[in-house]
């Protein structure tokens, strides 16, 4: 998709696979929203081919949207409707006789059947929008940052209806700023930025791909540090009374907590970590941004 001059989506490819949930991350102005509206048939593509269930967005529009579900980043409706009202009406435009009681027991907003829209927080908000993009039965769910903004026990009731939707067979797409969110949810990701793919995969491959080593954490002190330096001649960085260790080989954290607790010198507790999904994103955008990576990132592992 060109803007004149400026490619806001350039030439990239991507797959998702039926009855998975599918999270598409970057950074704000990456060309998330550009590529998510001309896959639901929102915005016309400059060049390249869109298929959503084998349908062209654009052309096959009328037949495409009322097999998808669209749930945008801030929900609104008519200020004086009730839940129960909304479902009802959303029923009667595509068709449908829906059963409010199931889609708002779905989304843990039963207790506000009968309340205006305008008394509602903003996470039941997007609960009522997300029971009304399911009121046609989609097979692809659109949702864009649906949890932005909430609290943690509304995040937690989202979480559980998009993990609800993949059980049923659905397909989710899923655009959020909170990677552990995409991290937990996700089958597959795709992170871009400026317009480019610049990796794609399941959480656990890109991680593995683009990630750090794993990391030993000890308690200890800066006498402990070098002690462990000495011994063993690895790097131990240091800092506010935690010695922080790359574990590079199997059997890395037996060897070392074994001169650790030989030293003499004291310590207490220790923890082995691991680069997240978060770690992983701000790095490879940082690259881009330094010009470190030119193009896409091709496919690792298994993913499409």
């Amino acid at each position: 998709k060109r803007y004149d001059a400026l490619a806001a989506v350039d030439g990239i490819d991507f797959n998702v696979p039926e009855g998975s949930v599918f999270a598409f991350l970057g950074p704000n102005g990456a060309g998330k929203t550009t590529t998510t509206e001309m896959l639901e048939g929102l915005r016309r593509r400059t060049s390249g081919d869109i298929r959503v269930l084998g349908l062209d967005p654009w052309t096959d529009g009328r037949e495409l949207h009322h097999q998808i579900g669209v749930i945008p980043q801030e929900f609104r409706f008519f200020e004086k409707v009730t839940p129960k009202e909304a479902i009802v009406y959303y029923g009667r435009l595509f068709g449908k006789r829906p059963d409010p009681a199931a889609l708002l027991d779905q989304v843990q907003l039963t207790d506000k059947a009968h309340s205006r829209f305008d008394t509602l927080s903003g996470g039941q908000k997007q609960k009522l929008g997300l029971a009304l993009s399911l009121v046609d039965e989609p097979r692809v769910c659109f949702l864009d940052e649906p949890t932005t903004g909430l609290d943690p026990h509304a995040r937690r009731a989202i979480w559980k209806v998009v993990q609800d939707l993949k059980r049923d067979g659905r397909t989710v797409f899923l655009t959020t700023h909170y990677l552990e969110e995409a991290e937990l949810l996700a089958d597959q990701v795709a992170i871009i930025n400026h317009g480019r793919i610049v990796a794609r995969g399941t959480p656990r491959e890109i991680i593995e791909t683009y990630g750090g080593p794993e990391r030993l954490r000890v308690q200890g002190s800066p006498e402990l540090a070098e002690y462990v330096r000495q011994k063993l001649g690895i790097a131990v960085r240091y800092e506010s009374g935690r010695l922080d260790i790359a574990l590079r080989e199997k059997g890395d954290t037996l060897r070392i907590l074994s001169v650790i607790d030989a030293s003499g010198f004291p310590w207490n507790g220790f923890a082995t970590e691991r680069d997240t999904l978060e770690d992983v994103f701000v790095h490879l955008v940082g690259q881009m941004d330094e010009g470190v990576l030119k193009s896409a990132v091709p496919t690792v592992g298994g993913a499409p």
